[in-house]
Parts: structure tokens; C-alpha cells; sequence
């Protein structure tokens, strides 16, 4: 698995979302200051003038709160404190819910060329989206090699050694009708605090190679309802040659996850051997996930009804096996 390096994002970046609510008010000049954090900081007791907790390339927010404060400062102090505040190595600060703040704010982050910005939205709601944004720039992406493809709706990546059968496992899949996203090569791209989404790449976009047959176009062969160009990872099937010496879940009850750029994706062995439905099983488990995250878990169900019987005594009423 090859990763890319970290997308480099800047203060233009964020004018560019519309969902943002975003507007200048000075520090123009230093618009082109790099973002390195995507977790915002509430600015706190940098309105105080103590701004020694400030981090450097991080998007600081000015809430109500501190913005109140600071207008009741003398205008001494209150430029010291803007004065302070606009010295830091911050990328920018952002003023909420409309409120201009002091002029000597906007004064201090034109002198010292500090992005001073103002949005409409909540304190709440600009940290939670600026927050997602700036994540998805910065996170990068990944190059994993396996199969991508969306069964009822769960976007299901098939991973394994090269010739384990995920490609032809995939392309029954399709033939039952769901939808291949991506083939060999699948970049994913983390879209915020607990998302990734899987595409194809550009070239091999709705390609499939499959071994004596060649390459195939699945968009050309089954039509347009049996692609799809992105989906997010919701399940991570590791594809295994089935070994009898070795241990598989049979129970499922604990939860394994696999970590794709820092998001945690559950994630389920599976044993390829002959007289196995691979492609059965890949929908069972899809409608199982469905279930789960609607907060319905068979094996755990049957482990508590299971608990109960032994506490009930009524275990005991269930005939032993008969010994031919």
C-alpha cells in the first residue's frame, strides 16, 4: 500500500466553500498562510491576551463570547490584546455568528499581514464543518490494492493476495445486481472524522481484469446501473485460502476494525476454500452490517438469551447428545 503525502491546504481554501459563509475583513495579505491542523481552536483565552496556547498554521475561532469580552476591554488593553493576538503564527481567525469584531482587530491583522475573516454561521456549526473540511484536504489519500464494490447500498472492499478470486468474486456479484466502484486499484480519500470513500482510478474506471478472459468494461457489458464512480467504506473483507489448522470466527461477537487513513472500518476474515458461496456470504454479511448499525446484533442477542437460560435453570431441560 503506497500513501501520498499530506494535502497542503491554505487560508483561499476555506473562502472557496460557499457553505462556509465566509468574508474578509483585513490581513489580506497573508491569505496564502498554510493550514497544517484540521482541528479547529476556540481562541479562549487568546481574547485575554494570553495567547502562548495559540498553534502555529491552526484555524483559530472567535466565538461570542470572546468577541463581547473583548469589546468591553479599555482601548488600551484591548489593543494589546489584538495587538497579541495578530503577533501569533496562527493561519487565520475567524469571527462568528456575524459579529464584526474591534477595529483595532481589524487594524493589527493588516499590519501584520494576519487573515482576520468573519462567518455568519453558529460557533458550533463553523468549527463542526470547518472542522470536516479541513480534514478531507489534509488527510491525503491511499492507494489500496483490491476490489471496491457496493452490495445493498454498504460499500464493501475486497482485499487478499494476488489471485484469491476478488475479481471474479466481484464480478458475481455484479452479475446478481450490484455495483462495482473500483478493480485492482482503489484510492480512498477520508471525507471526515469517520469516513473514507473509495474510487477508482481515473484510467481503470469501470475496468475489470479477469484472468483468461482479459480486461472488460463493466459499464459497456452490464450498463450504467452496474457501476458507480465513488463509495464509502463500510466493510473490509480480507479474502484467505482456508487453512485447517487455523481458527476462524464463528461467533462473531467481537467487532474487529482494519485503519484506513486513520478511520477505524470493520473488518471480517473470510475463507475462500471449494463449495463455498463467497458471493452469498458477501450479501449476508452486507444485510448483517445493515443491521448492526441500526443497533441489531444476532450473535449477541443469542449470547444474552443464552445468559438468561443458564440464570433461569432452564438449560438443563435441553436433552444431552445421545452416545451411539
Amino acid at each position: 500500500m503506497k500513501s501520498k503525502p499530506p494535502v497542503m491546504t491554505r487560508v483561499t481554501d476555506l473562502l472557496k466553500s460557499e457553505e462556509l459563509q465566509i468574508e474578509v475583513l483585513a490581513g489580506t495579505s497573508g491569505l496564502n498562510r498554510q493550514i497544517t491542523h484540521s482541528r479547529i481552536q476556540k481562541a479562549g483565552l487568546a481574547a485575554a491576551g494570553f495567547v502562548s496556547s495559540v498553534e502555529k498554521d491552526r484555524v483559530q475561532v472567535l466565538g461570542a463570547t470572546e468577541l463581547e469580552y473583548m469589546k468591553s476591554l479599555d482601548p488600551e488593553s484591548r489593543q494589546g490584546v489584538c495587538r497579541a493576538i495578530c503577533s501569533t503564527k496562527a493561519a487565520c481567525l475567524i469571527a462568528c455568528r456575524g459579529i464584526d469584531p474591534p477595529d483595532e482587530l481589524k487594524v493589527e491583522a493588516d499590519k501584520s499581514k494576519f487573515p482576520l475573516l468573519k462567518s455568519r454561521l453558529q460557533t458550533g456549526s463553523l468549527i463542526e464543518m470547518t472542522n470536516s473540511l479541513l480534514m478531507s484536504r489534509l488527510a491525503g489519500s491511499k492507494i489500496l490494492h483490491g476490489v471496491l464494490i457496493d452490495v445493498f447500498g454498504v460499500g464493501i472492499l475486497l482485499m487478499g493476495r494476488s489471485g484469491i478470486g476478488k475479481s471474479e468474486t466481484a464480478l458475481d456479484l455484479i452479475l446478481r445486481g450490484h455495483r462495482l466502484v473500483a478493480d485492482d486499484v482503489v484510492e480512498v480519500v477520508r471525507t471526515g472524522a469517520s469516513a473514507v470513500v473509495g474510487m477508482g482510478a481515473e484510467l481503470l474506471r469501470h475496468h475489470m481484469e479477469i484472468r483468461g478472459l482479459g480486461i472488460i468494461n463493466i459499464k459497456d457489458l452490464f450498463g450504467v446501473s452496474s457501476v458507480r464512480d465513488r463509495k464509502r467504506l463500510e466493510l473490509v473483507v480480507d479474502m484467505v485460502v482456508w487453512d485447517e489448522k487455523q481458527e476462524y470466527d464463528r461467533l462473531g461477537l467481537e467487532e474487529h476494525t482494519y485503519s484506513i487513513l486513520g478511520v477505524p472500518v470493520p473488518y471480517l476474515v473470510l475463507p475462500v476454500a471449494p463449495g463455498r458461496n463467497i458471493s452469498v456470504i458477501l450479501e449476508v454479511a452486507a444485510r448483517d452490517r445493515l443491521l448492526k448499525i441500526k443497533g441489531v446484533n444476532a450473535a449477541k442477542e443469542l449470547q444474552k438469551k443464552i445468559h438468561e437460560a443458564i440464570a433461569a435453570g432452564s438449560m438443563a431441560h435441553i436433552p444431552a447428545e445421545s452416545e451411539e
